[in-house]
């Protein structure tokens, strides 16, 4: 097995943005695509984004033992399917996540995941807001839930390997770029 990353962040911080670009520049990481009961954005495809289901499947999942990880986030359940995840190392594929800390300390568990744990924060709560705001995907009542969640949070980027500030998108793909590059070396120095 190669190597998982795992990308963190409060939300709007830049993650799944990150996330995307690293499947796009490299062809032998795949995205783990989580489940959720959460309902589709208009631009969200099943099976691409996410994988929907309704609350009675999830649950039925968690006790059936199939993610690695799951959470309860803002009112819906998310987690990652063992079985998805094990199919793409099964092609050799090395796998990114892009969840939460608390999916992060789930993950933690499976040593044999091999984690390289990175948490992006915003240069600072104004920034954030701003972000929220202006990608146009939430009222203003759950920006304010997303803002005071942020606190939250951050208390969690001890539990990583790294902490990359993203101040500008193009900076913080390139220091993650060093990340990946610099453990992808590791990798074949063990081969």
């Amino acid at each position: 097995m190669g190597f998982n990353i795992v990308l963190s962040s409060p939300s709007g911080a830049g993650k799944t943005t990150i996330t995307k670009k690293i499947s796009q520049k490299y062809p032998n990481i795949k995205i783990s695509i989580s489940h959720t009961t959460r309902k589709p954005r208009p631009n969200e495809i099943d099976g691409v984004d996410y994988h929907f289901v309704n609350k009675d499947k999830f649950e039925s999942l968690i006790k059936e033992n199939s993610f690695f990880e799951h959470a309860k986030i803002f009112d819906n359940y998310y987690g990652t399917s063992k079985k998805s995840v094990n199919k793409l190392h099964e092609e050799n594929y090395d796998v990114v996540f892009d969840i939460d800390w608390q999916g992060t300390k789930q993950l933690s568990n499976y040593k044999e995941l091999n984690l390289i744990k990175i948490f992006i924060l915003p240069p600072d709560k104004k920034e954030l807001k701003k972000r929220l705001i202006n990608r146009n995907q939430d009222n203003n009542q759950t920006v304010e839930k997303r803002l005071k969640q942020y606190e939250n949070d951050i208390q969690h980027w001890f539990d990583y390997d790294y902490v990359v500030i993203n101040n500008d998108l193009e900076s913080c793909f390139s220091q993650i770029e060093k990340i990946i590059e610099s453990h992808k070396k590791e990798k074949m120095s063990f081969i």
